[in-house]
């Protein structure tokens, strides 16, 4: 840790203050044959164990022997001495002769003001060493020297006293910065509060301008940021963000080499996204692809922002694959048949969930219509826009060699206007209208059969190469409420919206006349009969006439309740059952069999003027 780094510098000053006994206040010079005796090298530098004021080593000053010399011939040769720069450093330096000069004389002002002098000079001398120790290690040393010496000159000069301090911090911030150097050779960057930065750091709180700690706390940066450089290149984006934060933390800012390195990992998160974003969508179009589309935007919210715009649109191309495959909700599409031309118009339906059936208050129930119950489909399927028209129909008998039931058996059930009721007319099939006269190519194709219905559906599929089929009743339920849950598809109004579609109104007249028994009171669509598809307004999802125009097959056989039903929307079919089940009101239908949970059970061979067909196919 940071606080364990500087202790052991200091243990190490004072380890090496323990080696010597405590030294005097005031260390009088010895005689050169007593230090020669006591084993004293000269000159002789120690650390000092006082420590209230700085500190700093202890000058120990050489022995000057003057013998029977004259005075003056010392005074010349200190003179000298200080002029040629020779201080301290042996016996034959200025200061030391300077001392033993006054030792022996306390009057020699000669001496003093050398001495003065030579005090001035080792004060200037330690100043610029002290200057320069920020950048040469020999510069700290000789101001530390230098400081020992003026402290045993004038120890409480003010300006000898601050030289104490400022060698003392210039020590101080030389060790920190050395082990900050180490810490950085050693990789130990400081990211988790020790280390190289907490050295440099604490040096640049001595001196703010310390060219070394400069220097190691940029260095501290440029590591950190080449450690996220190669946690990009490794496409750990988490990584190299935290290492970003390390180095954008050394300055405390966002310094322009970090905000350069950031700007290249965003840039490379950002390649990264979109190669996951381009791969996912190419494994979206193959049909087993969903898996591989979903791990990889996983990945991409690993290493994407919050709310970023890529993901967001992936996860809801991905979505739409789950529920719609290749395919939107709402979408209208047709398929190609092998001569080239196409096949019904079909609409995406959405995906999701409804209260299939009546509640138990609701008039004109039945039991067959209950429980209600709730159903979900999991993914949209798409149905056909309109009924399955004569000219679509008429194009599957001719290509197939197909004879519906009614054509076989040479008759159906026809609206006679005579009478105002239905009968069996014969020559009436798949090309006859309602009153049995021939109907036109745009007409819901009538009289035929559920069997009839799943034999263009299969030959359809045949065509296609996709799988048409019936809906199953709760497809077709759900489709009729379009997301409503009212009594009719438009709602709990007791008259259907104009142009909504063809039911039977108190305001509609056959063609001799005559009017409905029990109708929808105050309303006409302008029919008595069927309409040609697509006439009306469509539902909320695009469909056209599942309320009215004409009732119509679906896959189920019939229950008389729901007791058991499917909860997936899967046709609740029994092979070789011969009651089938019809939805949807009819032109000729009372407001009860206009109802949204209205069901019907038909024999499988029935035709009619009423019963008509569309399709559903998967997506």
């Amino acid at each position: 840790m940071r606080a364990s780094g500087q202790l052991l510098l200091w243990t190490g000053l004072l380890l090496a203050a323990c080696a010597c006994s405590r030294a005097p206040q005031a260390a009088a010079p010895l005689p050169a044959e007593q230090a020669a005796e006591a084993g004293v090298e000269r000159p002789s530098v120690t650390v000092s164990g006082d420590e209230s004021l700085a500190v700093v080593g202890v000058w120990r000053p050489p022995a000057v022997a003057l013998g029977e010399r004259d005075r003056r011939l010392w005074r010349d040769q200190a003179a000298q001495a200080l002029e040629d720069g020779r201080l301290f450093e042996d016996a034959d330096a200025a200061v030391p002769i300077y001392l033993a000069l006054l030792q022996a004389d306390a009057d020699d002002r000669a001496a003093r003001r050398g001495l003065e002098r030579a005090r001035a000079r080792v004060l200037a001398e330690a100043g610029d060493a002290l200057a320069g120790s920020a950048t040469d290690p020999q510069a700290l040393a000789r101001s530390e020297q230098l400081a020992a010496v003026a402290r045993v000159l004038a120890p409480e000069d003010p300006q000898v006293q601050q030289l104490q301090r400022d060698v003392d911090a210039a020590r101080r911030l030389s060790a920190l910065v050395r082990a900050g150097d180490e810490d950085l050779r050693a990789g130990r960057l400081g990211e988790q509060g020790n280390g190289a930065l907490a050295y440099f750091r604490d040096a640049l709180a001595l001196r703010p301008n310390d060219p070394r700690a400069l220097q190691g706390r940029a260095a501290v940066e440029s590591a950190a940021i080449g450690r996220a450089e190669q946690a990009t290149a490794s496409l750990d984006f988490g990584g190299a963000e935290r290492w970003l934060g390390h180095a954008q933390a050394v300055r405390e800012d966002e310094a322009g080499a970090v905000a350069d390195a950031r700007a290249r990992l965003e840039a490379a998160r950002n390649a990264r996204i979109l190669a996951l974003r381009d791969a996912a969508l190419h494994d979206l179009v193959r049909g087993d692809g969903l898996r591989d589309a979903r791990a990889r935007l996983a990945e991409i919210l690993q290493i994407a922002a919050h709310g970023d715009p890529v993901a967001a649109q992936l996860r809801q191309r991905i979505d739409l694959a789950t529920h719609y495959g290749a395919f939107r909700p709402g979408q209208v599409f047709t398929d190609a048949l092998r001569d080239g031309s196409r096949g019904p118009q079909m609409v995406v339906v959405p995906h999701g969930a409804f209260r299939m059936g009546a509640l138990d208050t609701e008039p004109g129930a039945s039991d067959a219509e209950r429980p209600a119950h709730y159903v979900r489909f999991d993914r949209g399927f798409s149905m056909s826009l309109t009924e399955v028209t004569v000219a679509e129909f008429g194009r599957f008998v001719a290509q197939a060699g197909a004879r519906p039931r009614a054509t076989r058996r040479g008759n159906s059930i026809v609206y006679d206007e005579r009478s105002g009721n239905f009968a069996r007319r014969s020559g009436a099939d798949w090309r006859s209208g309602y009153d049995g006269r021939p109907a036109d190519p745009d007409d819901p194709v009538l009289h035929v059969s559920v069997r009839d219905a799943e034999a263009y559906a299969a030959w359809l599929s045949e065509q296609t190469g996709r799988h048409y089929r019936l809906p199953s009743e709760a497809e077709f339920e759900y489709a009729l409420r379009a997301g409503s849950q009212g009594r009719f598809p438009w709602g709990d109004a007791a008259v259907p919206p104009a142009g909504s579609g063809n039911f039977a109104g108190g305001n509609d007249v056959s063609p001799s006349g005559r009017t409905w028994n029990n109708a929808f009171i105050g309303f006409g669509d302008g029919y008595w009969g069927p309409a040609p598809v697509g006439r009306f307004q469509a539902n909320a999802w695009g469909l056209h006439d599942l309320a009215g125009n004409v009732s119509e097959w679906v896959a189920d056989c019939w229950h008389a309740s729901y007791r058991r039903a499917p909860a997936d929307g899967a046709a609740w079919f029994n092979p070789g059952c011969r009651s089938r089940v019809i939805r949807g009101g009819v032109w000729s239908g009372s407001p009860e069999q206009t109802r949204s949970a209205w069901r019907a059970s038909m024999d499988s061979d029935m035709t009619n003027a009423r019963i008509g067909f569309r399709l559903v196919r998967g997506i």
